[in-house]
């Protein structure tokens, strides 16, 4: 049991954003912001839902900003809650009336014509390490946003009324991730793919421009679940690059027994535009342009052998731009 002095320490540094080895780094920070995404994907009917939630920290309390999008048809509602708490150990997430969330299930009402009910069964969870999808960053102090994939694939309950549909999840599959910290960078990218021939394969990647005083650094982080492993590359153990220029995504990433690539686009559809909260302000802005299904190739590659190469549809691809 730690000291009363040891535990301020502890949460003093947790405030700073980062997550001690070892250490779920799902629970909240304390830090501006907090945020949780879940993303539902039906290869079969092909149906792709996705909700959010942000909890922010404003003078006067915490806020939310909630969004529920679907494909196809471009469905979207947004909520803001004036009030939101997040758990400090393990996944919860509470926004007003409009969200409740924790490790095994989402509910969402936004209006008659919005609302999500979903139960995770027999998830694929982030597997214990020392460290979640960041790799070590995980642990520096002050970075401006963390990102961490703790859910890899799920069969799944529930359903889900959009407009004038109502859809059963009911034989889709689910992918999960946190994020949090001061506020987004200037400019990101982000992908998130299950739908694959392999339904076990999930692919997810999330990179940005670090600023740290005149220190600008591309960083990009990779995940995939492949059957029963999961691979990250990330730095230091890995070189990767990213281009997302021209309506397209290009990553590489390599360490030294891994390879994978990654090419997305937009597959033809239109983005969503999607809220990013201002903390301090309790507002946002929609800034966040992602490809509900895009379409993202990806090779595999161990030494030589290449392990996987295939392809999805119903992929998720972003960019976020500073407003």
């Amino acid at each position: 049991m730690p000291t009363p002095g040891l535990s301020r320490c502890l949460a003093a540094y947790r405030a700073t954003g980062a997550t001690l080895p070892f250490r779920d780094p799902r629970g909240a920070h304390g830090i501006e912001m907090e945020g949780y995404y879940w993303r539902v994907t039906d290869p079969w009917s092909g149906q792709v839902i996705v909700a959010l939630c942000g909890v922010s920290s404003a003078p006067g309390g915490n806020w939310a900003v909630v969004a529920l999008a679907a494909h196809p048809g471009g469905f979207l509602r947004q909520s803001m809650p004036r009030s939101a708490t997040a758990a400090l150990s393990d996944l919860g997430v509470s926004a007003g009336t409009v969200l409740q969330a924790a490790g095994d299930h989402v509910t969402a009402h936004l209006a008659t014509d919005a609302h999500l009910s979903l139960r995770v069964h027999d998830p694929t969870l982030w597997p214990h390490r020392a460290f979640g999808g960041l790799g070590p960053a995980q642990a520096v102090p002050g970075l401006g946003q963390y990102w961490h994939p703790h859910l890899l694939g799920a069969r799944l309950e529930g359903h889900a009324v959009l407009g004038d549909r109502t859809v059963d999840l009911g034989g889709a599959t689910a992918y999960a991730e946190k994020n949090w910290g001061a506020g987004f960078p200037r400019r990101w990218w982000w992908g998130q793919a299950q739908g694959f021939d392999d339904p076990g394969l999930c692919v997810a990647f999330a990179g940005g421009v670090l600023e740290r005083g005149p220190l600008k650094l591309p960083a990009t982080s990779v995940v995939v679940r492949l059957r029963d492993e999961v691979l990250r590359l990330v730095p230091p153990f890995a070189i990767t690059a990213a281009d997302t220029r021209d309506g397209a995504w290009r990553i590489r990433a390599r360490s030294p027994r891994h390879r994978v690539t990654i090419e997305g686009d937009g597959n033809g559809s239109e983005p969503h535009l999607l809220p990013v909260p201002i903390p301090a302000e309790r507002r946002t802005v929609n800034r966040a342009r992602q490809y509900l299904a895009g379409r993202m190739r990806v090779e595999v590659r161990t030494g030589r052998r290449v392990r996987y190469r295939g392809e999805s549809p119903l992929a998720g691809l972003e960019v976020g731009d500073e407003a």
